[in-house]
């Protein structure tokens, strides 16, 4: 089990939560702290008037809600905010914001009572997840709408996805015999407020865009196999000298990756070498073009920018991001904005542009694969039937080009798209669970960009029959792949291979820049 309480919860821990759906339990030192909270608001509570306890919210907060309504002021709050509309999140999604929401409650900060914190664990473990729509919250008073769904649930009401259906939420919590919420004294106003919903799918965005990163690595490692580049461009001398973190990580891995590949050229041997220069005009590229020469200055920011918002996002997580903030230990109320997602919103619209770049990248090899005229040595669009006849790989790059196209649309960031609402009371908002869907869309499409490449890069393997040379590591998964997407010859619709082959780029790694 992953213990969630008063030690920091790591990335790790998130995606083996999230991804091998493992069990969570609840840190009995931090659940005293909890108590602690609630008993603490509980009594400082009783003659004071507290924002969102015994007062409207938002705008009217300047009116006072009388003491026998301050419980159903609550369920008022979270029916009249569950207000999404557009798709249903994605189960896994929907789970990453419980784990984010019980994170930071279990920071003890939150006045909430330890049935919240009870349930909320309950459903994770269950895999019973609120149904939440993609369109509502401006990440301002946090994900409100987003986090009021969460909050429905929770009191027995709404809808769960449960083993890939919807079903009313009572149906399931009968079925297991789950005991609704009840609200104590602001549940409601601390389910709602906080930035759960952004965070936890930017979590998961940061675990997915490693993989990305990953792939397109080995990827881009490959590639400089198959068309025998020189193995100076990724060598440790010309790199040391610049002075990034990500640029020399990524081009360590390049060494390690084609360390004992057949195919890549050492410089010294050819273009060095005075019995090979008697010649005005040579066949063979001094130098490769961009998209294989500058590997390590393209992935590397995009290293950079993953670590940067791995950093941004798990702080995020396990911090208290709540408003107001119940401080039983200055037996003191803080009021503020700890719920305003800008941290994320930024974070994310520089992971979505750096996966896009990322697609990019490895669009502009993929046509450097199907170009016969820029490459040399493949037949147009890594034909291996016949010319005229057969098309090859054509049709596919259609749809990695399309693909790449609404990346780059994609790419406007939500960050600087602020518009006031709420009375004008949220006059600047971060509009961060929008900026993270949309880098979930962009992490989404550039799988399958990677998908339709990596096609590419195995049938330009089988056309040369070079299979021998490569590197143990791009051998290993050229014969793994090849299993789920056998060599072609004659034209066959594709569609069904690059899902096969998408769904296994997304749930498998086979390098790790970030170890």
């Amino acid at each position: 089990m992953i213990l969630v309480g008063q030690t920091t919860l790591s990335l790790n821990d998130f995606s083996e939560l999230i991804f091998k759906n493992q069990q969570i339990a609840l840190d009995q030192g931090a659940l005293k702290k909890v108590n602690d909270s609630f008993d603490f608001l509980k009594q400082f509570s009783s003659n004071k008037l507290i924002y969102g306890i015994n007062t409207g919210f938002g705008p009217m907060a300047q009116y006072k809600v009388s003491q026998e309504n301050i419980l159903q002021l609550q369920y008022n709050l979270i029916r009249s905010h569950s207000s999404g509309s557009g798709k249903l999140m994605p189960a896994q999604l929907s789970k990453a914001l419980m784990i984010a929401r019980l994170n930071s409650f279990m920071q003890a900060y939150s006045g909430v009572h330890q049935e919240a914190v009870d349930l909320l664990t309950q459903l994770i473990n269950l895999n019973i997840c609120p149904c939440i729509y993609e369109h509502g919250g401006v990440g301002a008073s946090g994900d409100l709408v987003q986090l009021a769904h969460l909050g429905l649930v929770l009191i027995g009401e709404g809808e769960v996805i449960f083993e890939d259906s919807v079903h009313p939420t009572k149906t399931i919590f009968d079925k297991f015999d789950i005991k609704p919420l009840s609200i104590h004294i602001r549940e409601g106003l601390a389910i709602i407020n906080g930035t759960s919903a952004m965070t936890g799918i930017g979590l998961v965005n940061v675990i997915q865009a490693r993989k990305l990163l990953n792939w397109q690595l080995l990827f881009s490692a490959m590639i400089n196999e198959v068309v025998g580049a020189f193995d100076d461009h990724y060598s440790q001398e010309l790199n040391i000298v610049k002075h990034h973190k990500g640029q020399n990580k990524i081009a360590s891995v390049m060494r390690d990756v084609l360390k004992d590949s057949k195919m890549i050229r050492n410089r010294s041997e050819h273009l060095y070498n005075p019995d090979n220069l008697d010649q005005e005009v040579f066949e063979d590229k001094v130098q490769e073009y961009y998209s294989l020469r500058c590997v390590t200055q393209v992935l590397g920011p995009i290293y950079d920018t993953i670590e940067q918002a791995e950093n941004v996002l798990v702080n995020e997580l396990n911090s208290v991001n709540d408003n107001p903030v119940i401080d039983h230990l200055n037996q003191n109320i803080f009021h503020g904005g700890n719920f305003h997602g800008d941290y994320v919103s930024l974070e994310m619209d520089k992971l979505k542009i750096a996966t896009t770049k990322l697609s990019m990248l490895a669009e502009r090899q993929l046509n450097y694969l199907l170009n016969s005229r820029l490459n040399q040595k493949l037949p147009p669009f890594v034909n291996l039937g016949v010319l005229g006849f057969n098309f090859g790989m054509q049709g596919m790059q259609f749809t990695a080009t399309s693909t790449v196209a609404e990346n780059q649309t994609l790419s406007f960031p939500m960050y600087v798209h602020s518009i006031p609402n709420n009375n004008d009371n949220q006059d600047i908002v971060s509009m961060g669970c929008n900026a993270a869907l949309m880098t979930k869309r962009v992490i989404d499409n550039s799988f399958e960009v990677l998908g339709i490449h990596l096609m590419t890069i195995l049938q330009a393997i089988d056309y040369l029959d070079c299979q021998d040379k490569l590197s143990a590591v791009s051998r290993s998964l050229y014969e793994e792949v090849r299993v789920i997407f056998p060599k072609f010859v004659e034209d066959e619709p594709k569609y069904k291979d690059l899902a096969r082959i998408k769904e296994f780029l997304e749930s498998t790694e086979r390098i790790n820049a970030f170890a």
